[in-house]
């Protein structure tokens, strides 16, 4: 495994934790593993880039 793809992975999987522990901070109610699983793609909307900021606030 190279670094950049380590760093990679360290970096998904601690987005989606600040996400997943911060999601009751959010406007969203439904789909949390979906939102979670998918948060670097999901970053691209507008709203859905607002809400992650929340969750990664607490």
């Amino acid at each position: 495994m190279s670094l950049f793809t380590f760093l990679a992975l360290v970096i998904y999987i601690g987005g989606a934790w600040k996400f997943w522990t911060g999601f009751n901070r959010t406007n969203f109610n439904q789909n949390r593993l979906m939102l979670t699983l998918l948060w670097p793609v999901m970053l691209l909307n507008a709203s859905y880039r607002q809400n992650f900021r929340r969750a990664l606030k607490g």
